[in-house]
């Protein structure tokens, strides 16, 4: 089947990293611009592939391109609501081929070319002839496909947007529906090649994280592929219609989590969010000082409040890790009624990168529309609190009735010998929710007061010096 192509092809190298210092060139990703699409249309030339710019061996050690993959199909039972399904395919099957890997969806991919690759004679042209056969594959639906593969910069920012375009059409026919309109939702356990412990719900309030499947999405693959990665997931009984907790989700996710994680609520960030795998657009973060919540996307350069980029903090949450204050999410979620509701929703949100902030000028409540700070208003804590005050968000409401209502609770750590240190493993990152006071006396133990706080500490280690 693979004969021509001069790596091998199989899904044991699906989730195969490649490091920057084993890698010819990069493709697309944060450095550059790129885009899949899957087309239903008809008068397909069947088995058409063509590259579009430079091929690989027109490249140099370390290039970054642009890069543009659209993939054409034609069937007679081919309908247009499943193009999304078979597109959201080409981060798995993309992954099958050795020495080629491929992170994201849609208009955020990224993907990377080994030198190992390259030495063998691969070329993009051999990565369109694998799709190509593997998608034809995977889809008996499909008589027809053709691929054409874009590293043509002027070729690809055409391509970008118009399938931007498409993206926005499939979106907007998925707001239409509620949670409470549908007695199934989905799950996607696409990403645990690279996210082990990771199960996606989908629900019409809240479109995956990646941002490529919404709820009818789900439900045509769920259709056409019975035993694939995108499964109905009855709903059970409701257990809290604010948090979005449901009894047989709970069950599900226990499931197909290998037992890691037990509960989660889809509209929260705090006790038991939902886990984040990798591919998610954007982050969810909860930032003490402020008692407030902050959102970043991939797309973002700077630092966050937190004091560290979006990179960071994904690594942090991703893999399929369930931790507090923090979750991955798609920016479609951001315009749904139910958007992190159970925490106060779009009057929680404390800062957020200008460009999702434009983005979203229509589904922020107006009340709060100009409150919501921006890197252009501050980066650091302070600056941040600064402009909430004058602009009278909230969230300063929050805090002042949150401090008066929770007592002061007094923590005391005794001194430990030399040879001795006390560890408590938690999850990663230690914020702190308010600033505590600390006093250290000149003998006896240490003792630590803290306000209305709540601690979370990979690891706390207190010595006598």
């Amino acid at each position: 089947m693979f004969e021509d192509i001069p790596v091998d092809v199989s899904p044991m190298y699906e989730g195969e990293r490649i490091r920057s210092a084993n890698m010819f060139v990069e493709l697309a990703g944060p450095k550059s611009m790129g885009a899949e699409l899957v087309q239903v249309e008809e008068n397909v030339e069947d088995g058409k592939i063509e590259v579009i710019g430079p091929e690989l061996d027109a490249m140099n050690q370390g290039d970054v391109h642009p890069f543009g993959v659209l993939i054409e199909i034609q069937g007679e039972h081919l309908e247009k609501e499943l193009e999304g399904v078979i597109e959201r395919r080409t981060h798995e099957i993309s992954n099958y081929v050795k020495g080629f890997m491929h992170l994201n969806q849609r208009d955020a991919i990224w993907c990377r070319v080994s030198n190992e690759a390259l030495e063998a004679g691969f070329k993009l042209e051999h990565l369109g002839k694998t799709l190509a056969i593997l998608f034809k594959e995977e889809f008996p639906l499909i008589e027809s496909i053709a691929i054409s593969i874009l590293t043509e910069p002027a070729k690809v920012e055409e391509f970008v947007l118009k399938a931007q375009e498409e993206y926005q059409k499939r979106d907007s026919r998925a707001r239409e529906l509620s949670d409470e309109d549908v007695d199934v939702f989905y799950g996607c356990v696409m990403c645990q090649s690279f996210a082990p412990t990771h199960v996606c719900v989908v629900t019409p309030d809240r479109t995956a994280l990646c941002g490529a499947i919404n709820w009818f999405d789900c439900r045509a693959a769920a259709k056409m592929d019975p035993e694939g990665p995108i499964f109905e997931v009855e709903k059970g009984d409701l257990l809290d219609d604010v948090k979005g907790e449901y009894t047989n989700v709970n069950s599900v996710v226990t499931e197909k989590s290998q037992g890691t994680v037990e509960r989660v609520f889809l509209h929260s960030v705090f006790e038991y969010p939902h886990t984040s795998c990798g591919c998610f657009e954007a982050v969810a973060f909860y930032i003490p000082e402020l008692d407030g919540i902050g959102i970043v996307d991939r797309d973002f350069r700077g630092e966050t409040p937190l004091g560290i980029p979006f990179s960071a903090m994904a690594g942090q949450c991703s893999g399929g890790k369930q931790v507090e204050g923090f979750t991955g999410l798609s920016l479609e979620y951001m315009r749904s009624p139910k958007f992190l509701q159970a925490d106060g929703g779009f009057e929680r949100i404390v800062w957020l990168p200008k460009e999702i902030k434009d983005s979203l000028a229509d589904y922020i409540p107006e009340d709060v529309r100009d409150k919501i700070s921006t890197e252009e208003d501050g980066s650091t804590i302070k600056e941040i609190r600064t402009f909430l005050e004058e602009k009278g968000h909230p969230i300063l409401e929050r805090i002042k009735t949150t401090s008066s209502e929770v007592p002061e609770e007094e923590v005391t750590v005794e001194e430990e010998t030399p040879e001795e240190f006390s560890e408590m493993e938690g999850v990663p990152m230690a914020p702190v929710a308010y600033a505590p006071e600390l006093t250290v006396p000149s003998s006896g133990g240490v003792k630590i007061i803290f306000k209305n706080a709540k601690v979370y500490a990979e690891k706390v280690i207190i010595k006598k010096k």
